[in-house]
């Protein structure tokens, strides 16, 4: 993650909790890989400690390998919650560490001081007399979703080329949603590995159910979705309940089919692959803009092939349809296949356009007059990822039902597909406001 609460940014690393050493199961050694990657690529190290729990023979040990490292070292004894526990720091002086914090991550105190100490101990950037560019590209938030052990983490380790992400055959390793900061071609991302999502019944422990809903909060800011489904399982129901997940939160979407290799054998023929995608897209309908990809996160096959699809959103995001092309296409919808009939009555399509700002930048901004407004004024950041949002006036907007929606949904995108992208559909009733109805 990147801190910007100081006067000089910094990613920090979480390297997770590091086990007791006599400890030999494959979760805590990886934890430790990843830390010790962590201490040959940072350039300084907090040593966290618990104040309430003393010093232990494991942070003795951890002491004298942040020491082998001959990196700046700042001790952090967390939960001193207030002056009456500040004492209890006095423990740790042993170590030998200077600075040394007395914090409560919880309470947020001393926090500052720490930063400031960290800002202090960073390395001085280098005179390049680099000029950065006058449009500042923000990240593009990509989450990595679905089932616990389908190899989140692994195709996050395949993009980066490292282990930032702990991988294990244990489900459920990941339990916090990760933000991994990558550039690539110039352009930045920030991948988001989320923790499993299990059924409901399966969420035996609080953490778990913590868990989840982090999940569900990461698959709300991100950008772009991708979803990994383990094809040595094939769609289950739980695919399915993250995939409307996403549908519900209106997010753009990549479906990954990961484990190919383990697949492939059994397949016969030269469209196995294209089959493959095809049952996947069949059982998973309802995300049906969603582009999908067979990989193999662990031999990295077609991993590359994940950012050819996020430039294809990005791009399909950009397109317009003329007012005139829509206006036409909706009214040769309504004539080949008029709407039924509810209640004695017909919906009646009266005009239809695109707006210039998409479902995101309305949820974003408290009025797509002030979205536009504030994007014209500020040339230093890029805007957003839009998704195509049609405005439809009609006589009643209550009309409109799922099936007809579907199928208006369904001409538009032979105009135009928008891969990846949800339609937005706003109904608004040409002689009032009375009865606005959103879809999608």
């Amino acid at each position: 993650a990147i801190c910007i609460r100081g006067d000089r940014p910094f990613t920090l690393w979480d390297t997770g909790g590091i086990a007791v050493p006599q400890s030999r199961d494959e979760l805590s050694a990886q934890v430790r890989s990843v830390a010790e990657k962590a201490l040959r690529e940072s350039d300084v190290q907090l040593f966290v400690v618990d104040g309430k729990e003393g010093l232990s023979p494991l942070d003795e040990e951890l002491a004298r390998t942040l020491r082998k490292a001959q990196k700046p070292v700042v001790l952090v004894v967390n939960k001193i919650d207030n002056e009456k526990h500040e004492p209890l720091a006095a423990e740790f002086s042993s170590l030998g560490f200077e600075p040394t914090f007395a914090i409560s991550a919880e309470h947020d105190r001393g926090i500052s001081d720490l930063v400031d100490a960290i800002s202090r101990l960073l390395p001085t950037p280098p005179e390049t007399g680099y000029q950065p560019s006058t449009i500042s590209y923000q990240p593009i938030s990509i989450a990595i979703v679905g089932r616990p052990n389908v190899g989140k983490s692994s195709l996050i380790n395949s993009i980066v080329r490292g282990e930032r992400a702990i991988v294990s055959e244990l489900p459920g390793t990941t339990r916090d949603a990760i933000d991994i900061h990558f550039e690539r071609d110039g352009r930045k991302f920030v991948f988001i590995d989320t923790a499993g999502i299990r059924r409901r019944g399966k969420q035996s422990t609080s953490a778990e159910v913590f868990s989840v809903m982090r999940a569900e909060r990461s698959i709300r800011r991100a950008d772009i979705c991708v979803l990994i489904v383990d094809l040595t399982m094939g769609v289950t129901a739980q695919d399915k309940r993250i995939a409307g997940l996403i549908q519900k939160a209106r997010k753009p979407a990549i479906i990954i089919l990961n484990k190919w290799d383990l697949v492939r054998p059994k397949r016969k023929g030269k469209q196995a692959a294209k089959q493959v995608v095809e049952e996947t897209r069949a059982r998973i309908f309802f995300l049906e803009y969603a582009p999908a990809v067979n990989t193999s996160a662990i031999t990295g096959e077609n991993v590359e092939k994940l950012f050819g699809l996020i430039a294809t959103i990005q791009r399909a995001a950009q397109k317009r349809i003329g007012t005139g092309v829509l206006n036409r296409l909706l009214r040769q919808a309504f004539e080949s296949n008029p709407p039924p009939m509810a209640k004695g009555k017909r919906l009646k399509l009266f005009y239809a356009a695109q707006t210039r700002s998409g479902g995101l930048a309305r949820e974003s901004f408290r009025s797509l007059e002030f979205a536009e407004s504030v994007l014209a004024k500020s040339p230093s950041v890029e805007k957003p990822l839009l998704l195509p949002e049609f405005v439809l006036f009609v006589n009643d907007p209550r009309l409109m039902n799922e099936t007809y929606r579907r199928y208006l949904e369904a001409r538009i995108r032979k105009t135009e597909p928008y891969p990846g992208l949800p339609i937005v559909l706003t109904l608004r009733q040409r002689t009032g406001v009375r009865h606005d109805q959103r879809t999608r």
